[in-house]
């Protein structure tokens, strides 16, 4: 094939700026014209990716450099969506990885290189932020390489090139010392160390479907690139799931190319291109589009499993129906089943309850996305507390139950390394390393159960003050590892349906945090705060003052009650407990009880349910 075409992928930590450094490469290679008005991070183009500032679904784009076509793919950064990096890897033919200056490689930049590695990929490792205050370039590139050589990287893979940058200020250099005046030096990089695809033009088709997109237009368009053969619009193609799966026949419709930004039509595509494809209604994640004469189909693309379950439930509150557009349980299933078109990391299962689907995910975060999108999409539902996803494992004294493994990653002041070691300490936290800045700041490096860390984000968050960073990636399943000792608090439940009345808040303020503020509608069952004490309390929200005929001399005293705490998704589904849910709707979130009546409550404690 030409070498004019490139593939890479930009992979890296969260919050690392591959996004950013993205919007650079566009700009520089003259994708937009000079008076273009091009919004910051333009790659990340939904709204809940623009609003958390995290990349959520990979994107394509493409640039020109020297008559060389490079198609880029900006990956994301979250290990709870690597189901979406997993994919991407497999059609491209190098990789930047992004480094921070100054953490250097964190949880997700080990999880991402050991696919990019074992995929046979050679890394150019890009020392981004290097004008950061605190820049540690040395310290950074050792510590790349050690990760290289823990993941088992060859000796061509251990001599990788390195260039330093400025994403936000859009240069790069291959000397730590000096500033840059543009991108050059990293596309020079990418030209000479990324290899151009190999594979024949005139041999049997075979493309591979990585990512998937939807238009309503065309239908379900599949996106993958031609690794050998040519396609072409309104080309007959076998489709197959595997080598072992009957192919079956279809027709291709349109066959598009990345331009910038832009989707453009194309009369052909040849080995090395990275395509869109439409007009195959039925095309899923991992099947192999191949010569009806000669199939040639590739394995299945192989995805981690989930490590995180939730129940997805129909709302069922007294005030079910106000806000939201789809509220039954036909209408969740049929969303939840259009999402598992694209979301290959997700699963769904009926449960033998009505109204009631299980929904298995990679952590807090994948989960949460999708019930965000839901709510501003319109729907209405309820969903229980998250649960680690067990296996039962075979072994030679009988059946072994093993539990998911994170590595927790945390970056803190000296002065609250002491409570946040206790704290992971009581969540069954081994840990692995301890290194200290000598700034004042230590990072911690832990192996924890996946359930130890359910609800303790924020708890670190309190710990540290708000200074400390966080970041977590599945690190494989080992043996149950014994209790872990849920929440600390007990919940106020409201006794009565009503609308929260000052004056009773004011009665209720010394028994702890309210999530609710005057004038919200509230229910029998609803909790409306954090109890003081480790027990249950059912309050009366809803008592206004009893009125009398004696005037009071002098004024009285105003009522001061303590702010809500301010209830976000993320808040909700880490705080509660087994036999509580988090109602959802477009508007609102509200934490309740499964059983609303007390009595009901009290029989299924004494039923164990």
């Amino acid at each position: 094939m030409s070498p004019q075409i490139r593939n890479i992928a930009i992979i890296a930590h969260v919050d690392h700026g591959k996004t950013t450094l993205v919007d650079q490469l566009l700009r520089q290679s003259g994708t937009f014209r000079d008076n273009q008005q091009v919004a910051e991070r333009v790659m990340d183009s939904n709204d809940l990716e623009r609003e958390r500032g995290i990349t959520i679904l990979a994107k394509n784009c493409a640039v020109k450099w020297k008559d060389t076509h490079i198609n880029i793919v900006d990956t994301p950064g979250h290990a709870d969506f690597g189901g979406e990096v997993e994919r991407v890897l497999s059609m491209v033919d190098g990789v930047l990885l992004l480094v921070d200056a100054v953490e250097g490689p964190m949880p997700q930049t080990r999880f991402v290189t050991k696919k990019a590695l074992a995929l046979g990929l050679k890394p150019i490792v890009v020392v981004n932020k290097v004008d950061r205050p605190g820049s540690r370039c040395d310290y950074v590139i050792n510590a790349t390489f050690d990760l290289f050589d823990k993941l088992g990287a060859s000796e061509e893979q251990l001599d990788f090139p390195v260039i330093y940058a400025s994403g936000l200020n859009g240069w790069a250099t291959l000397d730590a010392g000096t500033i840059g005046t543009d991108m050059a030096p990293l596309f020079e990089a990418v030209l000479a160390h990324v290899p151009a695809h190999e594979g024949d033009p005139d041999a049997p088709l075979q493309l591979q479907v990585c990512s998937l997109d939807y238009s309503s237009y065309v239908g379900r368009i599949g996106i993958g690139r031609v690794n050998q053969g040519t396609l072409r619009p309104a080309m007959d193609v076998a489709v197959c799931e595997g080598p072992d799966s009957a192919p079956r026949k279809a027709r291709i419709n349109q066959v598009l190319k990345f331009e910038g930004l832009e989707r453009q039509q194309a009369d052909s595509a040849g080995p090395g291109d990275i395509v869109l494809i439409n007009g195959i209604e039925d095309i899923g994640i991992g099947v192999t589009l191949t010569s009806l004469e000669d199939p040639q189909p590739l394995p299945m693309l192989q995805v981690d499993e989930p490590t995180l379950t939730m129940n997805f439930c129909v709302n069922t509150s007294p005030l079910a129906g106000r806000e939201g557009k789809f509220v039954t349980s036909r209408q969740i299933r049929d969303r939840l089943d259009r999402e598992l078109q694209s979301n290959v990391a997700l699963r769904v299962r009926d449960t033998d309850e009505d109204g009631i689907f299980e929904v298995s995910g990679r952590g807090e975060l994948h989960l949460t996305i999708l019930l965000e999108n839901m709510r501003r999409e319109g729907y209405e539902l309820a969903v229980s507390k998250p649960r680690v996803v067990f296996h039962d494992v075979h072994t030679p004294s009988g059946i072994e139950r093993q539990e998911p493994i994170e590595l927790v990653t945390v970056d803190v002041e000296d002065q609250h390394q002491g409570g946040v070691m206790q704290a992971l300490g009581e969540r069954r936290a081994d840990l692995v390393n301890m290194e200290s800045d000598g700034r004042g700041r230590v990072r911690l490096e832990y192996r924890i159960p996946a359930r130890g860390l359910i609800g303790f984000t924020n708890e670190f968050l309190n710990l540290t003050r708000g200074t400390g960073l966080i970041s977590n990636i599945f690190d494989g399943y080992e043996p149950y590892k014994g209790e872990i000792e849920g929440r600390k608090n007990g919940v106020l439940i409201s006794h009565e349906d009503g609308e929260i009345v000052t004056y009773a808040l004011g009665k209720l303020d010394d028994r702890g945090r309210m999530f609710v503020k005057p004038g919200d509608p509230v229910y029998e069952g609803m909790i409306v705060g954090v109890h003081n004490r480790d027990n249950d309390l059912v309050v009366n929200a809803v008592r206004t003052k009893q009125l009398t005929n004696f005037r009071v001399s002098g004024k009285e005293d105003a009522i001061k009650i303590t702010p809500p705490i301010e209830l976000s998704l993320e808040y909700a589904v880490e705080f509660i407990a087994d036999d509580e849910l988090v109602e959802i709707t477009p508007k609102s979130i509200r934490l309740r009880k499964r059983f609303l009546k007390e009595h009901d409550r009290r029989r299924a404690q004494r039923e164990g349910t």
